[in-house]
């Protein structure tokens, strides 16, 4: 019922036949989707699907060989990274992108101080303020970092890199939150704080949650609406039931066609 009272609602994002070419291969063929507010897309196929260089052209790290990306029906297609951040697309990678030598809170407490200001000098990065503390310090009790505030980054376990990089992702406070595998090399105990968050973002209905993942189970548990790539091109969307049941996700993304040519190997 969510997912159709928000298909009504204009897009926030939108891609129109999104293309990029490396050479001769094209990694991203002609895809297009609208991403609605209140909506939890996740976006799933098997590996060199397409799906991070996907993220890649949405928030601007690589240029666009062809298609459109409209942001509130704005064209976004040539605007940098930085000028698509301050419209409100934001970015948690897959691998991690920190400040390693900088502790646990300063490298939130430099996000919070990026969306509050613009033409950020040395001297105002550095300055201490208590609201910007008190938001910092907000952000790493939603990731269960609090205790580890005055840690460097580099001692930080994977996993808590991981959420540190939440963590600063929440302090942006985007419209789009764009997620790339979140719980990657986290432990059993640690995934559920983050799905909790991701949970927690998509109950405000003015925001946009994307999210790559491999995990079934997460999707399932997570998702409003599946996408599907395969070899870079749009192969299914729509209701998670529905699209993980379909027979051409059962072959492309859960190996149920290879499984068969195997067995029908095995009897020749």
């Amino acid at each position: 019922m969510v997912v159709a009272a928000n298909r009504a609602r204009p897009p926030m994002l939108e891609t129109r036949g999104l293309t990029i070419r490396f050479g001769g291969h094209v990694a991203v063929n002609a895809v297009s989707c609208a991403f609605r507010p209140g909506e939890l897309t996740c976006i799933v196929g098997p590996n060199g699907a397409g799906k991070t260089t996907y993220f890649n052209l949405i928030s601007g790290q690589l240029p666009a060989s062809d298609g459109q990306i409209l942001l509130d029906g704005q064209d976004v297609t040539r605007l940098p990274v930085s000028q698509r951040a301050r419209r409100g697309i934001g970015r948690a990678f897959q691998l991690t992108s920190l400040f390693p030598n900088l502790p646990v809170l300063e490298n939130v407490r430099l996000a919070v101080q990026a969306r509050q200001q613009r033409g950020i000098d040395l001297l105002s990065m550095w300055t201490s303020h208590r609201g910007v503390r008190a938001q910092a310090e907000a952000c790493l009790d939603r990731v269960a970092l609090a205790g580890k505030r005055h840690l460097p980054v580099a001692a930080l376990p994977h996993g808590d890199q991981r959420k540190l990089e939440v963590g600063i992702l929440l302090a942006l406070q985007p419209r789009i939150f764009m997620f790339d595998e979140p719980t990657a090399g986290m432990s059993v105990d640690e995934v559920p704080v983050i799905l909790d968050l991701i949970r927690e973002i998509r109950q405000d209905r003015s925001r946009t949650v994307l999210l790559v993942e491999h995990k079934m189970d997460v999707v399932r548990s997570l998702a409003d609406r599946i996408i599907v790539l395969h070899n870079g091109t749009l192969m299914a969307d729509g209701n998670p039931a529905e699209v993980i049941a379909s027979p051409i996700v059962q072959q492309a993304y859960l190996g149920v066609a290879e499984a068969g040519a195997s067995a029908e190997a095995g009897h020749a």
